[in-house]
């Protein structure tokens, strides 16, 4: 299938969000709960359309990530444009090496993509690889086409100490849901207590390296625009979990503004606070 043409797959797109919402329902009471709690503000009216262009939006990300594979250089790059990439530019110039971090908000995995043809210099990506062995082998492969470097979370100071004497960008999707045994740190977000890891921000403290967020839109279907947005340029100077409240106060912003496009069918909030400390 990822040999089809984008508008054709869009068409079965259409057809698996109605296949999706109004016939299996996936994870539609997740979406649903999650929704009501991050914006008490808004009527169940407000709520349910968020739901539906979510759900829309999420069926066509799941065709554009099945087109991935064989989706050429030349149209990567025409889907996904870089507003201000010099910032990332110039730091390798200057032989220095930095922490990108950003969420699972619109296409993460095409910007990503896109990222490895134009960072001048190397870039790592960390991430939580697959329990099943087949689509893992199956990401990984388009994952690493345009020159990015994959390695998983539990790898990442190994990679650290590997690459310290040569600029790298390590990249971070810093909202993910920590296992529960690491559920150590809690903060205010979308109007919950949010388990976080801090671990990007233990590594930006201890290398000092700038940490700058990639906050990518949706422009129309298909298409992309991504900003680099600077986080912090001295990190050992920051208080202690003031970079990880930034970049999630960076996130929530995002998000505020544009709601549907963030992964909601996501458990995010399995762990609470209360049971945390009842087990301690």
């Amino acid at each position: 299938m990822s040999l089809l043409p984008l508008p054709v797959l869009y068409v079965f797109a259409s057809l698996s969000y109605y296949l999706l919402y109004y016939i299996i329902g996936y994870r539609k009471k997740i979406v649903r709960e999650n929704l009501i709690n991050s914006f008490p503000d808004k009527s169940l009216e407000e709520i349910i359309k968020i739901e539906h262009t979510f759900f829309k939006f999420f069926s066509a990300l799941i065709f554009e990530v099945i087109k991935l594979p064989a989706i050429s250089d030349k149209e990567l790059s025409k889907r996904v444009k870089f507003n201000n990439l010099e910032i990332v530019e110039a730091y390798f110039e200057r032989g220095e090496s930095l922490i990108a971090y950003t969420g699972h908000y619109s296409n993460w995995e095409l910007g990503m993509m896109a990222l490895g043809l134009r960072t001048p210099g190397k870039c790592y990506v960390i991430y939580k690889p697959l329990s099943n062995p087949y689509f893992e082998s199956w990401f990984y492969k388009w994952r690493t086409r345009t020159g990015n470097i994959f390695i998983p979370m539990r790898q990442t100071l190994r990679a650290l100490a590997t690459s310290r004497n040569q600029p790298t960008m390590f990249c971070f999707a810093g909202d993910q849901t920590p296992v529960k045994g690491d559920a150590r740190h809690w903060i205010d977000f979308l109007n919950q207590p949010t388990a976080v890891l801090t671990g990007v921000e233990k590594i930006a403290v201890q290398t000092n390296r700038p940490v700058i967020y990639f906050n990518m839109k949706l422009v129309k279907k298909g298409y992309y625009e991504v900003d680099c947005d600077t986080i912090c340029t001295h990190p050992k100077d920051t208080a202690e979990n003031q970079i990880t409240k930034m970049c999630f106060n960076f996130l929530e912003d995002i998000i505020n503004k544009d709601p549907a496009y963030w992964l909601w069918s996501h458990r995010r909030w399995k762990h609470k606070p209360e049971l945390q400390n009842n087990g301690a």
